[in-house]
């Protein structure tokens, strides 16, 4: 063979061997990058899903931390705070309001009396701007001449006496006096008895009334006149001297009606309106009501009752134009209607005698008022009041340690 066959065939050879070199060294190149990139792309995806799993195990913590019933049930009270702090805000202008304007229907009555030219009644002055010592409540019991040996009994029970009762009046805020006018013959022997019964107890309210059974209603008007006139209470507690009473719970009853300023509380009921002459608590109006057999409407019933201030300044305002009927807790009643006043029928206000009353108090539930529907008092109560005061009383310390 030539040199020149060999010399061809030698970089024929060459050639193809560069060839092979380039192809493998770029096969090689991209094994090369392919393994590498397969490393590179697995390393982040591992990375990210570590940090993910982080992510949400940090997440879960903080949930789990912090309970989400929690944060709504905050939410929830605040809520209900706010709501309640509104309500009792509006209840509270509600009664300024309704205070204003018995102040302005009595500054009225006192400016049409001066220009009529008659006296203005003391009840209708305008008050004066100092300010007068704020109670809870005023109770007034209803009694007679005759009924001296019941105010004995009343004292030797649920009526404080001496010191105490002054300390009730300071301390607690309730006021309690016997109610009673003055006789036909004013300055006879009868009112003289009451006068020297005052003075030893001083526990006694005179009115400007003549007594008498079929005046009740007369004297109902007068005695709430009187005492909103001489004490700035909240409410104004009519009551029988033959009735048992807890003051303590009395005073705990009415206080949670204190947002309400024109609210009626007693026993309510409705009773049969009596045409029959001769029969006790015949109502001789009894066609006002209509149809015979009819009933009176709902009012409470005369033992024991109360009044918010607003309801006791309205009756003395408009005591002269009010009507009376033969029964003074029906025209109590019918000096409402019309009115925007809230009636709370309370039973414990008229608990029976013992056992009643004593199987309620060892209930837990105390009554307000105990006595005999059969008598609309407790019979015989001079004599029986004690007993019933031992079973069926609250006890001292339940008055002196109550807050109201």
């Amino acid at each position: 063979m030539s040199w020149k066959s060999r010399g061809a065939e030698s970089a024929s050879k060459s050639a193809v061997s560069r060839k092979w070199t380039i192809l493998f060294c770029i096969g090689c190149f991209c094994a090369g990058m392919l393994f590498s990139d397969s490393r590179m792309w697995s390393v982040p995806e591992i990375k990210g899903i570590a940090r993910t799993e982080r992510h949400e195990e940090e997440t879960l913590q903080l949930v789990s931390g912090c309970d989400p019933t929690i944060d709504v049930e905050h939410e929830q009270k605040d809520v209900y705070g706010e709501v309640s702090k509104t309500h009792h805000a509006i209840h509270t202008l509600d009664k300024k309001i309704s205070n204003l304007e018995m102040e302005l229907a009595a500054a009225r009555a006192a400016q049409e009396s001066i220009l009529n030219g008659s006296p203005i009644a003391e009840n209708l002055k305008i008050p004066e701007t100092r300010k007068k010592r704020k109670y809870l409540m005023v109770v007034g019991i209803n009694t007679a001449f005759s009924s001296r040996k019941r105010r004995d009994s009343v004292r030797a029970t649920w009526m404080p006496q001496g010191n105490k009762r002054k300390k009730l009046e300071e301390e607690k805020g309730i006021v309690i006096r016997f109610v009673i006018g003055h006789s036909a013959t004013s300055g006879g022997i009868l009112d003289r008895a009451v006068e020297a019964e005052d003075k030893k107890h001083g526990d006694i309210l005179r009115l400007d009334h003549v007594e008498g059974y079929l005046e009740l209603s007369a004297k109902t008007k007068i005695f709430f006149a009187t005492a909103v006139a001489s004490w700035d209470a909240d409410f104004y507690v009519k009551v029988d001297d033959d009735v048992h009473v807890n003051i303590g719970t009395l005073g705990a009853t009415l206080a949670r009606h204190r947002s309400n300023p024109r609210v009626y509380i007693g026993c309510m009921k409705s009773g049969p309106v009596l045409a029959r002459k001769g029969v006790r608590y015949h109502e001789p109006e009894y066609w006002k009501f209509g149809e015979e057999g009819n009933k009176y409407f709902r009012h409470a019933t005369g033992q024991l009752y109360a009044i918010s201030k607003d309801l006791a300044t309205y009756i003395s305002i408009n005591q002269h134009v009010l009507h009376k009927y033969a029964n003074e807790d029906v025209s109590l009643g019918s000096w409402f209607i019309g009115l925007d006043v809230e009636q709370i029928d309370d039973r414990r206000l008229c608990c029976g005698t013992p056992p009643d009353c004593e199987w309620k108090a060892q209930a837990g539930n105390v009554c307000v008022a105990s006595f005999d529907w059969s008598c609309s008092g407790i019979c015989k109560s001079s004599e029986r009041i004690k007993e019933v005061h031992r079973r069926c009383g609250e006890g001292e310390n339940a008055l002196w340690n109550a807050v109201f």
